[in-house]
């Protein structure tokens, strides 16, 4: 993480991005959305037309101890069974990545087995995270390690020819680390903020908030330092989607943020180093009921509304048509000066 480096997005570029696309074939504005994002991915890369290579997405998949409070509608195990399914392509984001080309790293970052699958790339920091209602997640020296694994990920992806990422996670329980993470990050409280994750029973909410509160309070937590917020609090694969993000921005390549849990990956990403925020994408708008919060503080606007809350970088890999279709209008119109016609 202290090789991490950023530059700002090439303005001159941008510049000569945003003419161009004034001057295509339709009214100024017309494509919305799809206009600012060509820009800003001239910016991201550096060229005023660029175009995508190749498309990934990063799954982290980890255990959480947490899950011994019954935080969670689905036992432990189903993690691994999941991340398998990912693994193969026939989960969620298997069958979307398929359908857009993009490969799937599914990668084990600390899923509760002594082993690792032979289809998962194995990176275990250590078999799930520790109970937080009643210690720490993890070691801070642990929470950097993950985040070192997502840095690799990245880098792994970016040198095999993919320079447009997307991230995903899997993991059960993994909403209660979330919400307390958006509970130091905001200053609200659990109760709040806590949503339902995988179907968990709306009546055992309150127990769920409980169990929040009762890992925050039981802690002194620097609210200013991400690192400390991730030992005491987090998961491995949120840490590791974090580093995931870093390793794009570091190497100029934006990074699509799929729904809540990666969300805030996204802002302890953007806390630990200024300018990440200009490498981020995000995708579509979580139903998970504090997703909104996690966005606004990011300071996005996800461009797809689906009512989607699955996870694992389902709603992620949705958006790579959406950057695919932005530099299509921009490497695929004229102009009106070369259609040879007056501007209208």
């Amino acid at each position: 993480m202290k090789n991490i480096k950023l530059q700002g997005l090439n303005e001159a570029t941008m510049k000569k991005t945003k003419t161009r696309v004034d001057q295509l074939v339709k009214p100024q504005g017309s494509l919305g959305a799809l206009e600012d994002l060509a820009v800003k991915l001239s910016g991201i890369y550096g060229v005023e037309r660029p175009t995508i290579t190749g498309k990934a997405v990063i799954v982290m998949c980890a255990d959480h101890g947490v899950c011994d409070e019954g935080i969670a509608s689905a036992p432990k195990i189903v993690t691994l069974i999941q991340s398998i399914n990912i693994a193969k392509g026939v989960s969620g984001v298997g069958a979307l990545a398929k359908l857009n080309g993009a490969k799937v790293y599914t990668v084990d970052i600390g899923i509760d087995t002594e082993d690792s699958h032979e289809l998962l790339i194995n990176q275990k920091v250590k078999r799930g995270t520790d109970n937080i209602a009643i210690g720490d997640a993890m070691t801070r020296s642990e929470v950097e390690r993950a985040i070192e694994v997502g840095i690799m990920a990245a880098k792994q992806a970016i040198s095999e020819g993919h320079n447009l990422l997307a991230i995903g996670e899997m993991g059960i329980g993994n909403t209660t680390p979330s919400t307390a993470l958006l509970s130091l990050l905001s200053g609200q409280s659990p109760e709040s903020l806590v949503g339902i994750g995988a179907n968990f029973p709306t009546e055992k909410l309150p127990h769920k908030a409980a169990v929040i509160k009762r890992a925050i309070e039981g802690k002194s937590i620097d609210p200013n330092d991400p690192l400390d917020m991730l030992a005491k609090v987090g998961g491995l694969e949120i840490a590791g989607m974090t580093g995931i993000i870093l390793g794009a921005a570091h190497n100029r390549v934006p990074v699509i943020i799929d729904g809540y849990i990666s969300s805030i990956s996204a802002i302890l990403a953007c806390r630990l180093f200024e300018g990440v925020s200009d490498y981020i994408i995000p995708s579509h708008a979580s139903e998970e009921k504090s997703a909104a919060l996690a966005s606004s503080l990011l300071g996005v606007k996800p461009y797809l509304h689906l009512n989607m809350r699955l996870g694992e970088g389902s709603g992620a890999v949705l958006a790579f048509n959406l950057v695919e279709s932005a530099l299509a209008m921009l490497n695929d119109m004229i102009t009106f000066e070369e259609a040879g016609i007056a501007v209208v």
